[in-house]
């Protein structure tokens, strides 16, 4: 006798709400990228993170709109630590739990900052787009070009405040080191103001609390489009982009050889069953390549860098190796990973 499809929907249903994530064949049946799933937002609002989640939930709606809406969950703390090492650890995770990572978490997994494991304690499942560094001031600050920032560092590298999300060692952390660097002058001694997020850091770039801000073209814009009176002096891409940054000239341009392109993505625990990664690589590699994906990821400020895979496992590698030098470059202490 067949079981008629809505009862089967609900046995199903109930039976994965009745067993762990990694307990069997059942788990491993159902397709998490068509169930309610949430992306995890490992900072406060306003951020980069919070725009790859929401590039990824507008994304997944366009090619499969029956589909639940992906859900935006908040989890801050040391901008993405606490929750890969939530994901990491098991404490937080399963086949519908989806967290944001940028550039900006592979430098300090590479600086073991992420607690003591691995990048294969997680799953890199697909980066949607890549953003680029930015120095942003004021709209009524002094400097209307980088030279003249750069010309104040020059003078006195404490005299600028610079304040991005992350601590020492964080990617914006190292953009302001390199900027620094590149007016001639120890990086060691500049002002860094810490926050926990790009939003909370353009919010005091707009209270004048500092006098510029490294981050990242996206949030920059997505401040801009809501009202804040911020100017940015430079993009920090290899060459001028189009699109929202028309007209932004690089730091290359002006004569300050620093690049920087922050990947956005994804990442799920490395517990759940293969079956769920093939779903969800699956799921993004269809986004990605659908007619209308181009028009809604520079909706969301980012430039083309698609990667799943092995070819992102690889990325990933070399990107911890190459920041790994840096970082020693730097001075920056290496945590034990």
């Amino acid at each position: 006798m067949t079981m008629p499809p809505t009862r089967r929907h609900a046995l199903r249903a109930l039976s994965a709400l009745l067993m762990p994530w990694g307990a069997g064949a059942m788990a491993a049946a159902n397709d998490p990228s068509e169930d309610a799933a949430d992306c995890v937002i490992p900072a406060k609002a306003g951020g980069g993170f919070a725009l790859t989640c929401a590039l990824a939930r507008d994304a997944l709606q366009a090619v499969r709109p029956a589909r639940p809406p992906l859900a935006q969950r908040y989890l801050p703390g040391g901008i993405g630590a606490v929750a890969f090492d939530r994901i990491a650890t098991g404490r937080l995770g399963g086949p519908g739990t989806l967290v944001a990572f940028s550039s900006g978490s592979l430098l300090n997994l590479a600086q073991g900052r992420f607690g003591p494991h691995s990048p294969s304690a997680v799953r890199w499942i697909t980066t949607l787009g890549t953003d680029y560094g930015v120095i942003a001031v004021h709209r009524d600050s002094p400097y209307k070009r980088l030279q003249d920032l750069v010309a104040a560092l020059r003078q006195d590298p404490s005299r600028i405040a610079f304040g991005a999300g992350g601590t020492v060692g964080s990617q914006d952390w190292v953009k302001a080191a390199l900027l620094v660097r590149a007016a001639g002058r120890d990086h060691k001694a500049m002002r860094f103001v810490s926050f926990e997020g790009g939003g909370d850091a353009l919010g005091a770039l707009q209270g004048k609390h500092v006098d510029a801000f490294p981050g990242d073209a996206a949030e920059a814009l997505q401040a801009i489009a809501g009202g804040a009176a911020v100017r940015l002096l430079a993009v920090l891409s290899e060459n001028r982009l189009g699109g929202a940054l028309t007209g932004v000239p690089t730091a290359r341009e002006q004569g300050v050889d620093v690049v920087w392109p922050t990947v956005r993505g994804l990442y799920l625990s490395a517990a759940v069953p293969e079956s769920a990664v093939r779903a969800w690589t699956a799921a993004f590699r269809e986004a990605s390549a659908a007619p209308g994906f181009a028009a809604l990821r520079e909706q969301h400020g980012l430039y083309p860098f698609a990667l799943t895979g092995a070819a992102l496992d690889d990325y990933v590698q070399a990107q911890i190796k190459s920041y790994r030098r840096l970082a020693d470059e730097l001075g920056l202490r290496r945590w034990p990973s």
